[in-house]
């Protein structure tokens, strides 16, 4: 017996209608679409927001121009003033008195003064502002290590280094002043302290 083709349409079209008025059916219905719109966040008695006077420092015209030895990027009449630090663990005065063994040395830069109160150096440090080139992985490898006299324009730069506490058992040193100088201070120290 032979079907006809209206006897197997019929039901095909029937199945499909019933399938697509079924997925209406499955929909979630959507929350978020009944959401209400909260009151914002609201500051409690006795608090302040915080400043944001200066969140963008828009730097003078010119500030930004290239020097005789590469481009350099300085905001301000400052110059370049950074801070850097890190983190040891031990207590204050005695990450005090691993920095002033590692001043001692003199190879960073001669101490100027020092606040035992304060837990803070003073320090002359010779450095360029030129960029120092890092040799490669083969370099430091393989190549000898040709310290001692600085780079060509290096200039001695005032570097205030403290010492302040971080966490319970903890202490922060910091270094501020001159970036170059600041850079050679820091890195210094962490590879002397941080082997201790």
């Amino acid at each position: 017996m032979k079907k006809s083709p209206l006897v197997v349409a019929l039901p095909a079209l029937a199945l499909s209608a019933l399938l697509l008025s079924g997925c209406g059916m499955f929909r979630s219905h959507k929350a978020w679409e009944a959401a209400k719109q909260e009151s914002p966040l609201e500051i409690p008695p006795g608090l302040d927001t915080p400043s944001t006077s200066a969140a963008l420092v828009i730097p003078e015209p010119g500030a930004n121009s290239p020097t005789a030895n590469g481009a350099t990027s300085r905001a301000g009449k400052g110059g370049g003033v950074i801070a850097d630090g890190f983190v040891l663990s031990g207590s204050v005065d005695e990450t005090y008195r691993r920095v002033g063994q590692a001043f001692e040395q003199g190879d960073i830069g001669s101490v100027i003064s020092h606040d035992d109160a304060a837990h803070s150096y003073t320090l002359n440090v010779i450095a360029s502002d030129a960029p120092v080139a890092k040799p490669g992985f083969f370099g430091r490898l393989f190549g000898s290590k040709k310290e001692g006299a600085p780079a060509p324009g290096a200039t001695p730069h005032q570097v205030q280094v403290s010492v302040g506490t971080s966490g319970q058992s903890a202490s922060e040193v910091r270094a501020q002043g001159d970036a170059g100088a600041v850079a050679k201070v820091v890195d210094t120290l962490k590879s002397r302290l941080s082997g201790r």
